[in-house]
C-alpha cells in the first residue's frame, strides 16, 4: 500500500471503524484513542496490510486487542491500589524550589541537564559524562558557567542588605 492509498484508506475508513469500536467499547473517545493508535501500528505495517487484503479488518482487530490492553492495565492498577492504599501524601514544592526552577529554566537546556544531574541527582562529573555522553571537560564547564549564571539569576538584594554591605 502506497502512502496515497493508506491516505485515502485512513479517510474511508477511520470515522467507521471509530464507530464500530465505540459500539464495541461503550466509550467514544477510548475508541478514537484505539483507532488512532492501531493506524499508527498500521502505518509501519502498510506493505503488509494490502498482501494480507483485509486492512480494516486488521486495523479493528489490533485496535480490540489495544483496547483490552489498557482494560488490563488498569484492573491491575486498581487493584495494586486497593492493595497498597492511595499514596502518602506529598507537599508541593516551596517557594525556594520555585525559584531555583525558575532561574534553571534560563540557562541552555544541555547547561541545566548537568547541573540538574550533579546538584539534584548528586552525580559526580564522570557519571554525567557517562550518562550524557559529554567529555568530562565539557561537564565541568558546563557546571562553572551554570553556577555563574545561577548565581545571577537568583541574585537577591536582600542578601546585601542582610549582611551590612
Amino acid at each position: 500500500m502506497t502512502v496515497e492509498e493508506f491516505e485515502e484508506f485512513y479517510a474511508q475508513a477511520a470515522a467507521r471503524l471509530t464507530g464500530q469500536l465505540f459500539v464495541m467499547l461503550g466509550d467514544h473517545q477510548e475508541a478514537q484513542d484505539v483507532v488512532q493508535e492501531a493506524f499508527v501500528r498500521g502505518w509501519g505495517r502498510r506493505g503488509q496490510l494490502d498482501r494480507e487484503g483485509a486492512p480494516e479488518a486488521w486495523i479493528r482487530t489490533v485496535a480490540w486487542r489495544l483496547a483490552v490492553s489498557r482494560w488490563r492495565r488498569r484492573r491491575r492498577s486498581e487493584e495494586a491500589w486497593r492493595r497498597r492504599g492511595a499514596p502518602p501524601h506529598a507537599a508541593g514544592p516551596g517557594p525556594e524550589t520555585v525559584a531555583l526552577v525558575a532561574a534553571l529554566r534560563g540557562l541552555p537546556a544541555q547547561q541545566r541537564r548537568t547541573v540538574a544531574l550533579h546538584y539534584v541527582c548528586d552525580l559526580t562529573v564522570e557519571q554525567i559524562a557517562a550518562e550524557t555522553g559529554l567529555a568530562a571537560s565539557t561537564v565541568k564547564t558546563h557546571l562553572v558557567r551554570g553556577r555563574a549564571a545561577l548565581s545571577q539569576l537568583m541574585y537577591d538584594p536582600r542578601d546585601e542588605e542582610a549582611s551590612g554591605a
